[in-house]
């Protein structure tokens, strides 16, 4: 009977083991919207750096919990066998793995414990990485990179205004003799250029424009 008990005690000790380690709920760091970012984009950015710190650990906290439950189930068996081996009453084995089961669930429980700190710095990392990445202030960082900021204009070729009124004129936007002067003429042919090669209609010619009429 007595065995039944510790071995009961044994295995409900170590089935506490498979919920000391889990995936982070969230991170423990704290992380300001940068200052080109709307806070309502903040938030949105936190959800998705969230969504991607869990991805970086998932299936992490199973496997610690596994480990540890072997550990525990090791330090029973170890307990009976030392317990059999020196004692010959018949509950010595019993009280051996009592014995191990006590032992071998501190120790499990201390390897949980140690993934889960394991566990939270690497999702703490991730989402740092990933807020910062979005333009935000993380703790020690440098200051936080524009947020989503579009890439300058390449610069488009020179072209004066008469090469573009020849160029026009070549492709059959007449614009009439190149004089080098944006009239009303001009305008309209390079309004009626750009939308046949997708650009705005402004009539003016712009980096984009020059570099549509060089190709």
């Amino acid at each position: 009977m007595k065995q039944i008990k510790v071995a009961l005690s044994a295995l409900a000790a170590t089935s506490l083991l498979c919920s000391c380690a889990s995936t982070p709920m969230g991170p423990t760091v704290q992380v300001m919207p940068g200052p080109t970012v709307p806070f309502q984009v903040f938030q949105q950015n936190q959800e998705e750096c969230k969504q991607y710190a869990q991805t970086q650990v998932a299936g992490q906290a199973d496997r610690a919990n596994t480990q540890a439950v072997g550990v525990a189930a090791l330090g029973t068996a170890l307990g009976a066998v030392v317990g059999a081996a020196t004692s010959w009453h018949g509950n010595a084995a019993g009280e051996g793995a009592g014995v191990g089961a006590a032992a071998g669930t501190a120790a499990g429980a201390g390897t949980s414990a140690e993934a889960q700190g394991s566990i939270q710095q690497q999702y703490d990392n991730a989402y740092v990485q990933c807020m910062y990445a979005k333009g935000n202030q993380v703790p020690g960082g440098a200051p936080a990179p524009a947020a989503d900021a579009p890439p300058p204009p390449a610069a488009g070729p020179g072209m004066t205004v008469a090469e573009a009124q020849e160029k026009l004129n070549d492709l059959g936007f007449a614009v009439g003799a190149p004089d080098g002067h944006i009239g009303a003429r001009t305008r309209q042919a390079l309004s009626n250029f750009q939308q046949s090669h997708g650009l705005p209609p402004t009539g003016a010619l712009d980096p984009a424009t020059m570099q549509a009429l060089s190709e």
